[in-house]
């Protein structure tokens, strides 16, 4: 810049100037709408094969369609969108081989969490993580089971559980594993509700619970790991999942 150059008067600096201008907004609506569609893959509200309208996200979001493109574009190299010929754009189909190797990768990095939680969680975190296998159990026991309630506290419990590790870039990679796993493993949850009323899951959440009460890391883990386990095997018997390549 000219005011570097040799011989050039020095120009006054106010070392406070930046600071008055306070923190910028940094969230685009590209980010904003990448946050959105996020939660709805994590959640399972997108179901696989599943294909979006780019103008019907883009008119329920309130933007234009460039977010929405910019979110499309971020998510599919997260491998959580893909966009087909003709500029279609739809949620994956996971094969099984991608499946068994998803759910390895959650038993050890999910599992690694639920034993960080047990060393670590607190008084307040502990409440929060009951209220959700509380919420979950409700919605699973009831005469007539609610799906899209059971999925809610699934995904809010074990979350919290997550993020009672402590370790924020931990729970960002487990989301990463949500963004593919969530679409089938809450479809399954919708559209077997017999499945939630007794089923593995709600026996393991409160095992789950019963060792972070102890503080007990390996129950903890083995707890996490059945209920992970036991709804990938349900899955794998289902025929939702794509032939391998």
């Amino acid at each position: 810049m000219a005011d570097d150059a040799p011989g050039a008067a020095e120009t006054p600096r106010d070392p406070w100037a930046l600071e008055e201008v306070g923190a910028l907004a940094r969230e685009t609506l590209g980010e904003r709408v990448t946050t959105e569609l996020r939660a709805l893959l994590v959640a399972g509200r997108l179901a696989p094969g599943e294909k979006l309208s780019l103008r019907r996200v883009a008119e329920a979001l309130g933007v234009s369609m460039m977010p929405v493109r910019e979110a499309v574009s971020r998510l599919a190299a997260d491998g959580a969108l893909e966009v087909l010929p003709g500029r279609a754009v739809r949620v994956p189909v996971l094969t099984l081989a991608q499946f068994r190797e998803l759910t390895r990768l959650r038993l050890v990095v999910e599992g690694f969490a639920a034993e960080e939680a047990a060393r670590k969680v607190t008084p307040d975190q502990l409440a929060r993580i009951a209220a959700h296998e509380a919420a979950f159990r409700q919605a699973a026991s009831a005469e007539a089971p609610d799906p899209a309630g059971a999925v809610a506290a699934n995904r809010d419990l074990h979350f919290a559980l997550y993020e009672a590790a402590g370790m924020p870039s931990l729970v960002e990679m487990i989301e990463r594993l949500w963004l593919k796993a969530g679409p089938i493993l809450n479809l399954d949850m919708r559209h077997e509700p017999r499945r939630l009323k007794g089923g593995r899951a709600m026996q393991e959440h409160e095992k789950l619970l019963a060792a972070l009460r102890r503080g007990d890391a390996v129950a903890a883990r083995a707890a996490l790991e059945a209920d992970i386990g036991a709804a990938a095997a349900h899955i794998e018997q289902t025929g939702q999942l794509g032939e391998s390549d």
